[in-house]
């Protein structure tokens, strides 16, 4: 499908509902047809650069927002045909008229600005596939979905991908630890030590993993993101001892805090101890410890079990044995470019999260069956290919 503009989707998607009323209820539509609405739907909108800038978009954007419109109380009219209300392109109409406009306090149909939008996971980019989302990671951008797979690395045998999740494409990563061992155990594939990236990996997934699957989940933890620890001086959380007896945090100084409560942060519960004004103002530390004029320091630390579980990972990624375990997860990158390179991951061939999902599935079945192939192919072969030049330097050497 060709991306798609806010301004050409929503006239993509009336022009869509259009040719399903004309099949669907010709005479019931006729009536409702404008002069201009052959010219400006009888073909897919493809809108260019308007002269006028910003105005010009919201112009346009309204006007097919009154044409739309015309057609919804049309269909949603006491005499209009139930059935008509129920076709797919009238729905898809529907909804993304609820999502990019809006009425104002005069009764008017309004073009919504972008920052007013529903989240991403909530709109779609085109009427022809409604389960294709914007997504932005880091620096790419795209409309589709998102695919995650695990696969074998076991020594002396082939790398087999064991596991293919596709989700919608805001789905983040971390959301879908649980769900592939889950998946992973329903199948009898559990691994012992499950090697994934930083987006996979939290204190509470390695804890559940542990927990639930007695599976050892290795990936690097997010490090300490407090301005102090960017900074590398200053006092970071490292720097305070949390006394959990107590119920107390104990700064570099040996202040105490004062105060201790619980505290919700992006559906994780923190434990916020907060020290006091008069310990903070005179302390001769005070720009090291915080950046505020006037309030005191606090910090936030997960609850007992997971900070334990934070602390003890940002420790051993640091050390060569940790570097060395985790260096085998690189083999997945190479799977992935494989994956995209050779077998066309990254194109869905079909609409829809549910068909979408059996291209991935098939896509890793090919690759396991070639993988495969070559490992029981007696011919001894390198996993790169040297070059003219460096056979026949090794041959000269």
């Amino acid at each position: 499908m060709r991306t798609l503009s806010r301004l050409e989707l929503v006239g993509e998607t009336l022009r869509a509902a259009l040719e399903e009323l004309a099949e669907a209820a010709p005479a019931w539509l006729t009536p409702l047809i404008e002069p201009d609405w052959a010219k400006r739907y009888g073909r897919r909108v493809e809108i260019g650069k308007l002269p006028g800038g910003k105005a010009a978009v919201t112009a346009r954007a309204e006007e097919f927002g009154r044409d739309g419109q015309k057609i919804l109380t049309a269909a949603w009219a006491a005499c209009a045909p139930p059935h008509l209300r129920l076709l797919p392109q009238v729905e898809i109409l529907r909804q993304v008229w609820v999502h990019h406009y809006y009425w104002d306090a005069d009764g008017l149909l309004r073009w919504r600005d972008g920052h007013a939008l529903p989240h991403a996971s909530l709109r779609f980019d085109s009427p022809y596939d409604t389960d294709a989302h914007y997504c932005v990671k880091r620096d790419t951008t795209w409309s589709g979905y998102r695919t995650h797979f695990t696969e074998t690395c076991d020594e002396e045998r082939p790398e087999l991908v064991v596991h293919v999740a596709t989700t919608i494409s805001t789905v983040q990563d971390i959301e879908m630890t649980d769900t592939i061992h889950d998946e992973l155990a329903e199948r009898h594939l559990l691994p012992a030590e499950h090697v994934v990236d930083s987006g996979y990996v939290s204190p509470a997934r390695i804890e559940r993993a542990q927990r639930v699957h007695g599976i050892s989940l290795l990936g690097p933890v997010v490090a300490d993101h407090s301005s102090q620890a960017k900074a590398g001086s200053g006092f970071g959380k490292a720097a305070f001892t949390i006394d959990w007896d107590h119920e107390q945090a104990i700064c570099p100084r040996r202040a105490t805090s004062v105060s201790w409560t619980e505290l919700r942060i992006k559906e994780n519960t923190y434990l916020q101890a907060r020290f006091a004004e008069a310990d903070c103002r005179s302390c001769p530390d005070r720009t090291r410890c915080t950046s505020s004029a006037t309030r005191p320091r606090s910090v936030a630390v997960l609850p007992r079990q997971l900070h334990e579980i934070q602390t003890q990972n940002r420790l051993d990624q640091q050390t060569e044995e940790w570097q060395g375990r985790y260096a085998i997860r690189a083999g997945i990158e190479a799977t992935l470019s494989q994956n995209v390179r050779a077998h066309g991951l990254r194109r869905s061939r079909y609409r829809g999260l549910a068909r979408t999902h059996v291209q991935h599935v098939l896509t890793a079945m090919a690759c396991n069956v070639a993988r495969v192939a070559d490992w029981i192919d007696t011919a001894p072969r390198t996993r790169r290919r040297a070059t003219h030049f460096r056979t026949l330097c090794s041959a000269t050497a």
